[in-house]
C-alpha cells in the first residue's frame, strides 16, 4: 500500500520541493518586512518570546529554502521542524492570546495548509535529496 512513497517519481518530487522552498522564500519577506518596520518585537499583543520566535523565523525559514533549493535533507528536516514549531506557536497566538479559532484565521489557515504540504510530502521526497 506505501510501496509509492518510495518510489515517488522525481517529477513529482521537483515541483513539491519548489513549492516548499518558494513558500518558505515568502515567510522569509514576511518576517524580514516585519523586522525592518518593527524591530525584534513587531507585535504587540503577543508575548515576547512569541516575538523572537517569530523574528528568528527570518533566519530559519532562509536556511531551510536554501538548502531546500540546494537539494539538501536537511532543508527538509529543518522545514518540517519549523513548520511544526510556527504552526504550535500561531495556534498558541490565536486560540491562547487572542480568543479566537480557526475559521476566524485566514493566515492560520494557510499556514496549516502549507504545513500539511510539508509534512506529506516530506517522506516521498526525502530519499530523492542529498544528506
Amino acid at each position: 500500500m506505501t510501496g509509492w512513497i518510495r518510489t515517488a517519481p522525481l517529477r513529482a518530487v521537483v515541483p513539491a520541493v519548489a513549492v516548499a522552498a518558494g513558500l518558505l522564500s515568502v515567510g522569509t519577506l514576511s518576517h524580514l518586512t516585519d523586522l525592518v518596520r518593527h524591530g525584534l518585537h513587531p507585535y504587540d499583543w503577543a508575548p515576547g518570546w512569541l516575538n523572537l520566535y517569530w523574528s528568528s523565523l527570518a533566519v530559519f525559514d532562509t536556511l531551510a529554502a536554501a538548502l531546500l533549493f540546494a537539494g539538501r535533507r536537511r532543508g527538509l528536516d529543518l522545514a518540517c521542524a519549523v513548520m511544526a514549531t510556527d504552526l504550535a506557536a500561531n495556534a498558541y497566538a490565536v486560540y491562547g492570546v487572542q480568543h479566537s479559532d480557526l475559521a476566524a484565521q485566514p493566515g492560520l489557515q494557510r499556514l496549516l495548509a502549507f504545513a500539511v504540504l510539508v509534512f506529506c510530502t516530506a517522506w516521498p521526497v526525502r530519499r530523492h535529496l542529498t544528506s
